[in-house]
């Protein structure tokens, strides 16, 4: 049997790292405020930056950070300023794209390990052995590539060599994220970061100098999506992706919530534990895999190109919505008695504590919630009181992102997630 893929789960912010790594991750990648394709997304100060590499690496928890962009002229300057801070930060690897990026890199930080990101379109074994050749550790596959091609660059590239490859999440229209359509119509760039994700929107396609040749399309009262990907989704083939020889199983989602980061990085991380404790374990808990991954926000599921070209099954043609049966409602970020209180009332266990959280979205008093705890268990409580940081009991916490507290049926743990299905 080969050795044990790592599990590498993206982060949007701090709190999401910590989620990541508290849930089940081996790494972690990150963007920095700038040279990452994420910019809509929160991304790490160099402040947040080193407090999360200290807590991952405080739990043996590796950290990636992307600077993924397609460089000009004009970034290359603050390029060279952006990998001296980094430098001092000492992550464990940078994510890499453009080779005028790369040379930076290596000449201001050749201790970090480089990856090469997926925008550098890897669709070939002479390709890794290329980069190999320069000095990087990994290469991170195109989405394009089948199993059975992944399996030949194994083969072909040097065993110390990295293959890292996308196993969940988001796909694109263009290939390996290489799009054009969201500078075109908002002048947002995609190769800088700046994706409006014009692939979800609605359109119409007609071209009437070409009579004969069609599109095929379908719609509803709602329009037509004929660019809208389903989401990737692996989780029923992890013997399948450990025999083409991946070394790292990547999650797509770097704007993602941490309820999202968690939901997946725990079902993955039990899947990939029980395929090593036995291939009888992995059959045998597949329903709970299912049922916990569909928890998620996603766009219906697909196996993408890793079976062959994908059919026209692996489209969503009639809209380009989630499906969602959970609200986030926060992150447990410590147990302590309410302000102003003494400790009392105490709870239905009698610890006296209050579950402290940043709520992401409203509920009340008298509501059943679920915790969501790391080891894979979804406890049911009831939300007996609620305080807000004045110590005042209130009835709901109605403002986004208000500190309140919770006396619930059951004590939560730190860094436990709490959510609540929608009916």
């Amino acid at each position: 049997m080969r050795k044990k893929p790592e599990l590498l789960v993206p982060a949007s912010s701090l709190e999401v790292l910590k989620t990541a790594v508290v849930f089940g991750a081996d790494a972690v990648y990150i963007g920095g405020e700038a040279f990452g394709l994420r910019a809509k997304a929160k991304n790490f100060t160099m402040e947040e930056m080193a407090e999360g590499i200290a807590f991952a690496h405080a739990r043996r928890v590796r950290v990636h950070v992307t600077a993924n962009i397609l460089a000009h002229n004009y970034d290359l300057e603050g390029a060279r300023d952006y990998f001296r801070e980094l430098k001092e930060l000492g992550p464990d690897a940078l994510i890499i794209a453009d080779p005028g990026m790369f040379m930076l890199a290596r000449e201001i930080c050749p201790e970090i390990d480089i990856h090469i990101s997926t925008q550098a379109n890897n669709t070939n074994y002479m390709t890794y052995q290329f980069w190999y050749n320069q000095g990087a550790k990994r290469v991170v596959s195109a989405r394009e590539l089948s199993l059975k091609e992944i399996k030949e660059i194994r083969e072909r590239i040097p065993e110390k060599m990295e293959i890292e490859s996308f196993i969940h999440g988001a796909m694109c229209i263009s290939y390996s994220g290489r799009c054009l359509l969201s500078n075109y119509f908002t002048g947002r760039d995609a190769n800088h970061g700046a994706c409006t994700h014009p692939c979800r929107w609605k359109y119409a396609v007609v071209e009437e100098t070409r009579p004969g040749e069609y599109l095929p399309v379908y719609e509803n009262e709602r329009g037509t999506y004929i660019f809208n990907s389903k989401d990737l989704c692996m989780i029923e083939h992890i013997p399948e992706l450990i025999d083409a020889g991946i070394d790292s199983f990547k999650i797509e989602g770097r704007m993602k919530t941490a309820l999202y980061v968690a939901a997946v990085a725990r079902t993955y991380r039990r899947a990939i534990d029980d395929y090593f404790t036995s291939e009888e374990t992995y059959r045998a808990n597949m329903d709970w895999y299912r049922a916990e991954i569909a928890k998620c926000t996603y766009r219906q599921f697909t196996t993408g190109f890793y079976f062959g070209k994908p059919d026209e099954n692996t489209q969503i043609y009639d809209n380009s919505t989630y499906v969602n049966e959970y609200t986030y409602l926060g992150i447990v970020g410590s147990l302590e008695p309410a302000p102003g209180t003494s400790g009392e009332p105490a709870g239905a266990d009698g610890t006296g504590l209050c579950a402290r959280i940043e709520q992401r979205n409203k509920f009340s008093v008298g509501d059943e919630i679920e915790i969501m705890k790391p080891d894979g268990a979804n406890v049911q409580v009831s939300v007996l009181a609620m305080y807000n940081e004045q110590g005042e009991a209130v009835e709901s916490c109605p403002h986004s992102k208000q500190v309140i507290y919770l006396w619930l049926s059951k004590t939560p743990d730190v860094y436990d997630i709490l959510r609540s299905k929608i009916l």
